[in-house]
């Protein structure tokens, strides 16, 4: 009989079950992985001193890497949840309640983030400073610590205290009870008991899968409705998590992101590229997950939200991903709004207001002006029932707790009567209740956020939605996909007279079913399609190439201009809806307006980008055109190098090139592949050199055609996550600290400093086999150094007016706090040598190799070398 249990739950999720070591492994954790579980029957009801809890894992194996196929591999908020709350492991008296905490597992650098995730995902802003930062008032923040408190029943506690740690590398670890981990290779494990193994992969070569299904629909773009997104919470493995797409005069606007948003915009024919905008109530997971999807869009979305709100989601995004908090406005277009207050949006009035929950949140109110007054609908999301908040009541404004003030003013803000109202029913500590809501006069209550069918007095205060149900507050009188049409024609033929473009416009809106072929390889398309709605599939199987294209987008121009056969199958994956133009008009067309020359020349160029992983998904037909029109072909002779500070990017188009740290190889690039992110769009001077080992031939891009485009500095952000995983684990060795030419910043002074911490890191690799008096006086000594570079450091940003000396400066203070705390764990015997290493190596890393350098260029242009 077999030791070890090993199950695929699903693409990139696997349970591992070692009873006799009372060890249950979730290996792969990303959004809804519960629920993955729970579908697989591998979480169920049992039942113990009369007592009914669930099944679960103890011990979670995290990815090597943050991101993969755009979606994040490592959200541990809801499997955690599981394991203290819904098994009991952490509940007084339980009989789950052994005194054994649950296991994250994983590198040192995942664990950590892992914890800052989690802890940001329980409390949001974590004291009365950062609250203030989004300018609050003083004494709301101090009403906003005291209501957070109260939820956590007076103690915000750092996830270590309720989670253990165990961090792998290439040797077997012990995770407990004689079985042991250990990595191969990036997100490749082997997993030992006795004498039995079994390996482990979490690489995915596509996006992780939807727990449920859904089917497809054909959704009007009106003029102002809702559409029901999501009615199911966290723990639902029947239906999304509760959120509503908002649709004025025909734009899209969602309300909250998911898990699984893409899937569910799928199913309802909605592209990314078609979001306006995103209000944003809070970050737990279900209402968080689905973030980066929409950064995978060729134009930045509107993120609007309170500071108070964007704070939060920022913070915990950070820590996620371990980026500087303001990578958050690269991604998005940033729009605060004002609490209380009517704020105006292209029509739309929208007002958030502060609600109580454990983190940041806020609920919406959104209204129009329409015959006889204003239509509004209001969204209620993870609001706290009025039971709970009569248990926090205080008069004592020293006590954790709300006033009465408060709480009058939250039943004020709840019962407001509008024409529609969405509101979470979810019930416990922190989510609405139904009876609540008897009296509200609103004309339609919608009951969501919840796992249970509705009972019979619920459905006698609201109704439910199903999935892709739609609330027409204001029907639509125009033909908004005309006015789409002609906005993307203008946007591509900026030259052509209006009356030219109404030529294209004169013709039929044609909608195709899920998985209908719009175009197939090897036979002459007749039409040419421009997308207006839905998302299409580009295949070319030979090659393996599999693109996402949504509205915008121009299907089968090439080869109807040139009058050959398509090289690429084009097929709707949702319900499509298209400009249908006529290949002899759109001929004529070109012809008339002069085009054909430009279109030609750009052809080739647009072609090749449209084939590659950085630019085939997600980025417009225009964006695509101004690219191709700046691309420069070069070619390099085997043996040239190219150095580090380029200013702009590289796309190999042929032969091949290896990315290099001193003589070391890191990567290979070949045709498609992409390299000189660093300052083209980070602004940051790169730390490797690319060796060309035959022939190749590379278009250079200009950065300001790219560097703004939130779906390719995604994938370049990716891309640079892998490239420093990489390093750490070609560099396990003793050798990584050993200086490298290429560590420099191009300042002599801070290279010096940077050559002593890399001298003491490697001293302390020599001390730490010694007595512990010798490795406490190396560990005090490398502290000690380290303060006097930070002092150093500062003082030369200061001078020269660096602007971003102030967020340095607070990661400094971070990074000290973090090297004090690993010395004591070390110390203590808490880490092992390995583990602290391992920290050490990552911490050299992220500071020298990346944050340093992003002070050294603005220094180096004022003459500071």
């Amino acid at each position: 009989m077999s030791l070890i249990t090993k199950i695929e739950v699903s693409n990139g999720i696997y349970w591992v079950e070692i009873p006799k070591a009372n060890l249950r492994i979730l290996c792969g954790c990303p959004s809804d992985a519960v629920k993955q579980l729970m579908k697989r029957g591998l979480i169920y009801i049992q039942e113990k001193k009369r007592l009914s809890y669930e099944s679960g894992p103890n011990a979670i194996l995290l990815s090597d890497v943050s991101l993969q196929c755009g979606d994040f591999s490592n959200m541990g908020e809801f499997p955690v949840l599981q394991m203290l709350y819904k098994q009991g492991m952490l509940l007084p008296n339980h009989p789950n309640n052994t005194g054994e905490m649950p296991i994250l597992i994983g590198s040192a650098e995942q664990v950590n983030s892992q914890m800052q995730y989690i802890y940001r995902g329980n409390y949001g802003l974590i004291s009365q400073e950062e609250i203030l930062e989004t300018g609050v008032s003083q004494d709301l923040a101090g009403d906003m610590m005291r209501m957070k408190k109260k939820f956590s029943f007076g103690k915000i506690l750092y996830p270590s205290s309720l989670l253990k740690s165990c961090i792998i590398d290439d040797e077997f670890t012990q995770i407990k009870n004689e079985v042991y981990i250990k990595r191969n290779q990036v997100n490749e494990f082997v997993i030992q008991y006795k004498n039995e193994v079994v390996n482990v992969n979490l690489n995915i070569s596509s996006p992780y899968e939807s727990p449920y299904r859904l089917g497809f629909y054909n959704i009007k773009r009106d003029y102002f409705a809702v559409i029901h997104s999501g009615q199911g919470d966290g723990w639902n493995i029947y239906r999304p998590s509760m959120s509503s797409i908002l649709v004025f005069q025909g734009k899209i606007y969602l309300i909250d992101a998911g898990p699984n948003i893409v899937y569910i915009l799928t199913a309802l024919g909605i592209g990314i590229s078609e979001i306006e905008g995103i209000f944003h109530t809070h970050a737990h997971d279900d209402h968080f997950a689905g973030i980066t999807a929409l950064i995978r869009a060729g134009h930045k979305i509107k993120y609007f939200a309170a500071p108070l709100i964007r704070a939060s989601v920022a913070k915990k995004l950070s820590a996620l991903l371990s980026i500087d908090e303001k990578n958050f406005s690269e991604f998005f277009d940033i729009r605060d709004m004002e609490f209380d207050k009517w704020n105006q949006i292209d029509g739309l009035e929208v007002m958030p207001i502060f609600s109580p929950h454990p983190l940041e949140t806020s609920i919406f109110y959104f209204r129009t002006l329409w015959k006889n007054g204003y239509k509004q609908y209001a969204h209620l999301a993870d609001i706290a029932s009025l039971d709970v908040l009569q248990t926090m009541l205080t008069k004592n404004h020293n006590e954790d707790g709300i006033s009465e003030e408060f709480f009058d003013r939250i039943k004020e803000n709840y019962f407001q009567k509008v024409d529609l109202k969405k509101i979470d029913i979810g019930g416990g500590a922190i989510h609405g209740n139904a009876e609540d809501f008897k009296t509200d006069q609103s004309k339609k209550i919608v009951l969501s956020h919840t796992t249970k069918d509705l009972e019979p007095f619920q459905k006698e205060i609201g109704s439910d939605a199903e999935f892709g149900a739609v609330d027409v507050l204001i029907r639509g009188r125009q033909d908004y996909g005309i006015e789409r049409a002609n906005n993307f024609l203008t946007s591509y033929f900026v030259k052509v007279e209006p009356h030219q473009i109404k030529i294209l416009l004169n013709n039929d809106i044609v909608t195709f079913n899920p998985g209908t072929i719009l175009i197939k390889e090897g036979e002459q398309n007749e039409n040419i399609y421009l997308v207006l709605t839905g998302i299409i599939e580009m295949i070319k199987t030979e090659e393996n190439i599999y693109n996402k294209l949504s509205a915008g987008s121009f299907i089968g121009e090439s080869s109807g201009l040139k009058e050959i056969p398509s090289k690429e199958t084009y097929r709707a994956l949702s319900y499509v809806q298209a400009l249908e133009i006529p290949r002899n008009l759109y001929m004529n067309f070109v012809k008339y307006n002069q085009l054909f020359e430009n279109i030609e020349r750009l052809r080739d160029n647009r072609d090749f980008l449209g084939i590659t992983s950085l630019f085939g998904e997600g980025v417009s037909y225009t964006t695509q055109n101004r690219i191709a029109e700046s691309m420069i072909l070069s070619c390099y002779p085997k043996g040239h190098v190219f150095k580090k500070n380029y200013s702009n990017l590289f796309l190999i188009r042929s032969g091949h090139i290896e990315c290099r740290i001193g003589d070391e190889p890191i990567e290979e690039l070949g045709t498609g592949d992409f390299f000189g992110e660093d300052i083209a769009v980070f602004n940051t001077p790169g730390v490797f050199h690319f060796f060309v080992k035959e022939k190749v031939e590379v278009f250079e891009l200009r950065n300001e055609f790219i560097k703004d485009i939130p779906i390719v500095r995604w994938k370049l952000l990716e891309k640079q996550e892998k490239r420093k995983k990489i390093i750490l684990k070609s560099s396990n060795r003793r050798s990584f600290f050993l200086w490298n030419d290429d560590y420099s910043v191009n300042i002599q002074s801070m290279d010096n400093h940077h050559k002593q911490l890399f001298e003491l890191s490697e001293q302390l690799h020599d001390t730490v086999e010694t007595d512990k008096e010798s490795l406490s006086k190396a560990l005090d000594f490398l502290l000690e150094y380290t303060h006097f570079h930070f002092k150093e450091e500062e003082m030369l940003q200061k001078k020269y007016n660096f602007p971003g000396l102030y967020q340095h400066s607070e990661k400094h203070k971070e990074i000290i706090h973090q090297i004090k705390t690993l010395s004591e764990q070390f110390k203590n015997g808490e880490l092992t040598k390995d583990d602290f290493m391992m920290l050490l190596k990552i911490w050299i890393f992220n500071h020298i190799l990346i944050e340093d350098r992003e002070y050294s260029r603005f220094l180096n242009e004022k003459g500071v070398f």
